[in-house]
Parts: structure tokens; sequence; C-alpha cells
């Protein structure tokens, strides 16, 4: 089964971001079902998989939809479980690439230099242990982050650091991109050393710079997509 989460309010109308896809996945007669992403979110597994038919034996389930804390993957688990659909992913998988400390040491040969600070919330991240991190950098160029997500869109005021062993001007860049990120925040904050790829544009509101950049995703060892991002 292909979980999808329904449209915000309309439990049986899939979320226009997705809509595209449920209605390919029912012309190839696979079997769909409609998640009330916002019943998860408070909390009420329940209610929010009231459109899930439970399954006679334990089947195999995908969930395609938008991002979700580990603890709330987690519960979604669970409930499913209870109707004996097994997300495919268990909640340490969810975890392990959901966040990126968690995954970094199989990536890290192809990826920039990280480092991280674990800090359950933004005010748990001082800014001496911040400094500590800034040095590992020396003068590079970084980007901040949390475990999950930047504000690129920000992206001189939350995001980009153009010289780390300015210590100053780099803690001003990371505590403006703690308190916007507010109840957001997810895991710690992450410094990721900048990349500087072919240059396209900049974006026309926030000046982050648009750059010739693709994604691609593996299956088994093997390319299943690459797209330009």
């Amino acid at each position: 089964m292909l979980l999808f989460p329904a449209q915000p309010f309309a439990e049986r109308v899939p979320d226009d971001a997705y809509a595209d896809e449920v209605a390919a996945a029912r012309q190839l007669n696979l079997p769909t079902a409609l998640l009330d992403v916002e019943a998860l979110l408070e909390g009420n597994s329940r209610r929010a998989l009231r459109g899930v038919k439970a399954a006679a034996t334990e089947q195999t389930a995908i969930y395609r939809g938008w991002m979700l804390r580990p603890e709330v993957y987690a519960a979604l688990y669970e409930a499913l479980l209870e109707k004996n659909w097994r997300l495919i992913n268990t909640p340490a998988q969810y975890r392990h690439t959901h966040y990126l400390p968690e995954s970094y040491a199989l990536i890290a040969p192809h990826s920039p230099l990280t480092r991280w600070l674990p800090a359950q919330t933004p005010e748990d991240a001082h800014p001496a242990e911040l400094t500590g991190l800034l040095a590992s950098f020396g003068a590079r160029a970084v980007i901040v982050k949390d475990y999950v997500k930047s504000r690129k869109h920000e992206w001189h005021e939350a995001c980009f650091i153009p010289d780390a062993s300015d210590t100053g001007a780099a803690l001003r860049v990371i505590q403006t991109f703690l308190s916007r990120q507010g109840s957001e925040f997810q895991g710690g904050v992450v410094l990721r050393e900048f990349e500087s790829f072919v240059p396209l544009a900049q974006h026309s509101k926030s000046a982050m710079p648009l750059t010739r950049e693709y994604r691609l995703f593996f299956a088994d060892g093997q390319i299943i997509s690459a797209d330009e991002y």
C-alpha cells in the first residue's frame, strides 16, 4: 500500500502536492490510502488512519509524504502495525536517514566536511561550544542548519557564513538561524563546509546562489533517479 497525505481538512482528497502521484498509482491499480497529517501531528494516530482499512494479514506499506519528526514517524509506524500494515522503513531506519549526523559516517568520503553540536532546543546551543565547532573549519566558508533543514532562503541572515574564523559574524548568523528556526528546530546545530558549484544566477529575493546542481537517488546500490535540483 502507498500511503499519501490527505488535503488538510479534506480527508478523502489527496494533498495537492501528491495528487498526480496518487492518480498515477491508482491507474496502475496499486493500493493507496490517505493519511490525516494534522491528526497525526496532534498525537491522534487512530483518527489519522481512519481512512486506512486493516489488512487481513501483515502487508508492506510505503509512506510517501511530508517529512515527519522521528517520534511522529514512530507513532505512525506503530499505529499502522495495529492494522497489519508494516512500513518498509523501521523507525530506526527512518531516523538514520532523516538526521544527517546519523548517516554522515557512511557518506563522509563523498560529502563536505561536517561537524555538529547536539541540542534539544535552540537555547541549548551555547556560544562557547559553537565557537569550538567553528574553529574546526579555519577560515573556510560554511553553512548552518539543524539535523534536518537549513534556512537557505534567508541566505545571508541565517544560512551562509563566508569565513568561519570571523567568530563574531559567524555567531550572529547561527543565532539568527536558531531564533528563526524556533519550534521547527531538530536535533542540534550542523555546520557544513560550503561547496562552490558552477554558478547560474542568484535568487531574486534571498540572493541565495543558484548553481548547477543535481540530486541522485540510489536503491540497492543503483541510481534510480538523477535530476536537476
